[in-house]
Formats: structure tokens, C-alpha cells, sequence
């Protein structure tokens, strides 16, 4: 009798633990936005805004003196500044990801991380579409590079430059991923309008609530509109960091002039953001106590995703180096050669290992379940792929087909500064968006404790 209603092993671990009520599950996020912040958020604020300072005043001494006081020389045009461009459009692939297909194929797992992922998108975006804009040298003349019609003659943008399709990618994918994400958060604004105790909180949360009333007609049109939106932005996914793989695969230096590329930089893109994901929630579930909420099972899962992600990758970095030696072409063989084991080897042996190797350790669930070690996975993963970022761009620059223009690249202090300033930026608004508003979706949550099937329901006698 026992046996006939045992319950499945996946409901005997639910998404969502302790058994949480509907009204448990409000009063456990929203009321963390009415908590005085904890001393660990000032310290974490502190140092992220402290990150944001040195970089904004690196930023401004570039503008004011020019773009010479980077590492960039006669050879090398792409350096720091395109590194982290491509590096934080990557992080930001896991929050499109997670929110849009991961929706689509009803992954029940994504409720607790996708408001989170969601915003950590929209801010890496933010911190992406600076780097292009110093990077032109003029970064206010960036309207140069929207198409719209131009009263000044026949002076239009260059549609060869990857500064405007780099453009074009970057606008899209923020409009649209914002769009998303404050569509999910209106019902959630709707809670805390209701619970707000101060008419300030009442009315600024009423106006961005949109008058939600939380009828059965509008949670249809709401989720009529969400799943439109999720369709439309699942081909972003693909379609972004394709746009930015273009930038390299489309020019004919050795190690660039790929079609690998596009498929190779979105894999890398959902690797790093997902460890990305990782690094945030790992903290937010211990400072903010949300282990009930963000459980075991959903590092799993996450640690599953890059570890599948890191696979393609490493397929990739293999594919390269076989091409190479299958094409015959000598600079090509000479540049992965000098990539592997020339002055700067190192770069490679530190982004191979990260992304290779490192992550084959979470094929043992005891290791997945280890939340530490997952946590430094996560920060050698994004390490890793920064790394790669930086030895495509350099090396290939550095020693093209012609040995007399070989030159080095030395970043400066203001190439650090900025690199600094950027993820200053990213944590600071990150917190910011913590504080003010829920980091986990409310409703989603309400909706997979009320239906998450038979864990949440009352057991049969035996």
C-alpha cells in the first residue's frame, strides 16, 4: 500500500522547500525590500561603488586627453576595450536564456533565478555598450551610428565598421530583454504596492505597476503577451553574439577567418553568463537567506548547462587548432602554434584550463552539490573566458601576415581603470537592484508552490 503511493523521486525534492504558503512566499521576499540593509550589503556596495569612481575618473581623463593613453598602438586597434565589450555582451546571454527558452520548454527550475539572470543582463548590456563608445574616441558623435535620416548631406554611417552592427545588436537586445523583464516584474509590483506602509512606496509603486488588479483577465492577457515576448526573444540568443562573432570571423587574419565562430562565441556566451549566474546566486542565496528557495537542485541544474556549454566550447577550441593543420595554410598553423606555446602561452594554457577542464569536475554530482567548489568553478569560468576573449583579439592582432608591423600590446593603468569601472558599474546596480526591488519572481514562485505538482499536494492515507 506503501509502494502504490510513493511519490516520484523529483517530487520528493520540490523547487521550492519548506513547505512555503502563498503567504509565506510574499512575506519571505517582499519583505526584505523593507529590512534596514545589513552591513555586508553597505560593505559590498561600498566597494563596488568605490570600483565605479576609480573607473568613471579613468573614463573621463581618456575622453579628455584621448584614446592614446590605452595600450591600443599602430598594430593593435582592439585591445582592452573590445575584450571586455565582447566579454559582458557574453554574461549577459544567460538572462535571454533563462527567461526566454528556458520558459518556452517549461523548466520549471528557472522561477527563482530568472528576475535575477533578467537584470544581470540588462546591466552587463549597459556595461557592453560602453566600451564601443570609447572606443570610437568620440563618444559623442555615438548617434553617428543609428540609421536615421540625416538633414547634414550625404554623410551616413559605415556599414562596414562592426562599431554599427555592434550597435544594432547591443539596442536590440536591451530594448527587448528590458521590455521582458519589466513585463515580469509588473505582478510583483502589484504585491508590493499593496503592502507598501508609506504613500510615497504606495504611489511609486502603483505608477510602475500599471494599475494590476490581478483579475483572470489579466493574468490571460499577461500571459498571452509573456509567451509572445519569450518567442521573440529566443532568436536573440543566437542571433547577438553571432553579430559580434562577425566582427572577427568576417576579416582575414590568421586565427580569425572562421565560421566556427558564430556557434563557438554563443556557446562561450551561455557558459559565462550561466557562471555568472552562479557567482550572484550563490551569494544572494547566503546574505539574503533564500536557500529555500534557490536550492540544490537549481545549482544542479545550472552546473549541468555549463558543463554541457563547456563541451562545445572545448569542441570548438579542438576544431580550430585541426583546421589549422588540415587548411595547410602556414600562418594559420604558425598562429595557433604561437597561441599555444609561443611568449604569451600562458594566456592559453589559463583559457583552456578554465574553460576545458575545469568544468569536467561537476560531472560528479557530490562535486555539483558542493556549493564552494561550484562557487570557485563559477569564478575560474568567467576568468577563463575573459581570458579567451583577450588571446583571440591580441594574439592575432599582434603578429599578423606581415613581420614588420609584429608589435606588442602593453595595457596602461586607465586599460585596468576601466576594466574596474565596469564591474563597479555592474555590482553597484546589481545591489541597487536588490534592495529596491524582489529578486525573485513572486508570482512565478506562488504559481509553482500552488501547481507544482504532487509535493504540494495533500497525500492520500495509506
Amino acid at each position: 500500500m506503501q509502494q502504490e503511493h510513493a511519490l516520484p523521486a523529483e517530487a520528493e525534492q520540490p523547487w521550492v522547500e519548506g513547505n512555503k504558503t502563498l503567504q509565506q512566499v510574499t512575506r519571505d521576499v517582499a519583505d526584505h525590500l523593507d529590512q534596514k540593509s545589513s552591513r555586508l550589503w553597505w560593505t559590498g556596495f561600498a566597494m563596488s561603488l568605490t570600483a565605479l569612481t576609480v573607473g568613471g575618473c579613468c573614463i573621463l581623463y581618456l575622453m579628455s586627453v584621448g584614446i592614446g593613453v590605452i595600450g591600443k598602438n599602430k598594430t593593435i586597434g582592439w585591445g582592452f576595450l573590445i575584450t571586455n565589450f565582447v566579454f559582458w555582451v557574453g554574461i549577459g546571454h544567460a538572462g535571454t536564456l533563462i527567461s526566454a527558452i528556458l520558459y518556452l520548454l517549461r523548466q520549471r527550475w528557472r522561477t527563482s533565478v530568472n528576475r535575477s539572470a533578467e537584470a544581470m543582463t540588462l546591466i552587463a548590456v549597459m556595461c557592453a555598450g560602453l566600451f564601443p563608445l570609447m572606443h570610437m574616441g568620440r563618444p559623442w558623435y555615438f548617434f553617428y551610428l543609428m540609421p536615421y535620416p540625416n538633414t547634414r548631406g550625404s554623410l551616413w554611417m559605415n556599414f562596414r565598421s562592426p562599431l554599427v552592427w555592434d550597435m544594432l545588436a547591443i539596442s536590440t537586445y536591451f530594448t527587448v530583454s528590458l521590455v521582458f523583464w519589466y513585463l515580469g516584474l509588473i505582478p510583483d509590483l502589484a504585491v508590493l504596492r499593496d503592502r507598501a506602509k508609506t504613500k510615497i512606496k504606495k504611489m511609486v509603486y502603483g505608477l510602475m505597476a500599471f494599475g494590476w488588479n490581478g483579475s483572470s483577465r489579466a493574468w490571460h492577457r499577461y500571459e498571452l503577451v509573456y509567451l509572445i515576448l519569450a518567442g521573440l526573444a529566443t532568436p536573440l540568443v543566437l542571433s547577438v553574439h553571432s553579430v559580434v562573432s562577425f566582427d572577427f570571423a568576417t576579416s582575414l587574419i590568421p586565427g580569425w577567418h572562421t565560421t566556427i565562430f558564430p556557434p563557438y562565441f554563443v556557446a562561450g556566451a551561455i557558459y559565462s553568463g550561466f557562471a555568472m549566474v552562479l557567482t550572484l546566486m550563490l551569494v544572494a542565496r547566503k546574505t539574503m537567506h533564500f536557500e529555500e528557495y534557490i536550492t540544490h537542485r537549481h545549482i544542479d541544474a545550472m552546473a549541468r548547462v555549463m558543463m554541457l556549454t563547456s563541451l562545445l566550447v572545448g569542441l570548438a577550441y579542438m576544431s580550430e587548432f585541426y583546421v589549422a593543420w588540415y587548411s595547410g595554410d602556414r600562418y594559420e598553423q604558425t598562429h595557433f602554434l604561437n597561441r599555444f606555446m609561443g611568449e604569451h602561452g600562458w594566456w592559453a594554457w589559463i583559457m583552456y584550463s578554465c574553460n576545458m577542464v575545469v568544468p569536467q569536475f561537476m560531472w560528479f554530482k557530490p562535486i555539483r552539490r558542493n556549493l564552494f567548489v561550484v562557487f570557485v568553478i563559477s569564478l575560474l569560468a568567467n576568468l577563463g573566458m575573459w581570458f579567451e576573449r583577450w588571446v583571440i583579439i591580441v594574439s592575432s592582432l599582434e603578429k599578423d601576415y606581415l613581420p614588420s608591423s609584429w608589435n606588442v600590446y602593453r595595457p596602461t593603468v586607465f586599460d585596468f581603470g576601466v576594466m574596474l569601472g565596469s564591474f563597479g558599474l555592474f555590482f553597484t546596480m546589481f545591489l541597487l537592484f536588490c534592495k529596491f526591488l524582489p529578486m525573485i519572481a513572486i508570482s512565478e514562485i506562488k504559481h509553482e508552490v500552488a501547481h507544482g505538482g504532487p509535493a504540494h499536494q495533500p497525500q492520500e492515507a495509506a
